[in-house]
């Protein structure tokens, strides 16, 4: 862009606090996952690891997650972190081996230490919740509600940072 005296003009937006405040997940993590019988398996114990980076000039958090169970992967996951700065909330979006792509993304807030996230859909809810108790800790409850009944856990973990 040129300004009306002929010099350029350099604008670029910057992440802000909102976007920073992702940057708690950004790193490698590891930890013991508790898997919660449902529809989609038995459960049982697992071992989940996440690759999360800041990526488009630090204005989202990108996330590629792998799960393993009985010495093979059993799941993966990608998600996008970011901050609306129309909507004044948190987004995520979330894309897994189950193969279904969200039509609209979870939303969410911090509480404290806890990121929290509601995905609303016709049907059944989700509820994405991220506590972060102390440094190079992270634990994380995925639940989920169908037509209104009560929440179910999905999955519990517990992880720590490995990188």
């Amino acid at each position: 862009m040129r300004g009306g005296e002929g010099r350029t003009m350099n604008w670029r937006p910057r992440p802000g606090t909102a976007h920073e405040r992702l940057y708690a997940l950004v790193g490698r993590w590891e930890g013991v996952e508790l898997l919660h019988p449902s529809p989609w398996g038995p459960g049982g114990p697992a071992v989940g690891r996440f690759t999360n980076y800041a990526a488009v000039d630090g204005f989202f958090v990108v996330s590629d997650y792998v799960e393993e169970k009985d010495g093979g992967v059993t799941f993966r996951g990608h998600g996008v972190y970011g901050w609306d700065d129309i909507e004044k909330v948190y987004v995520l979006y979330w894309f897994d081996s189950m193969g279904l792509a969200p039509s609209q993304p979870a939303r969410g807030a911090w509480k404290g230490d806890e990121l929290v996230f509601l995905l609303d859909q016709p049907g059944s809810k989700v509820r994405y919740t991220h506590t972060f108790p102390k440094e190079g800790a992270y634990v994380f409850r995925l639940e989920s509600q169908r037509d209104g009944a009560d929440w179910e856990t999905v999955m519990e973990a517990e992880y720590r940072r490995v990188g």
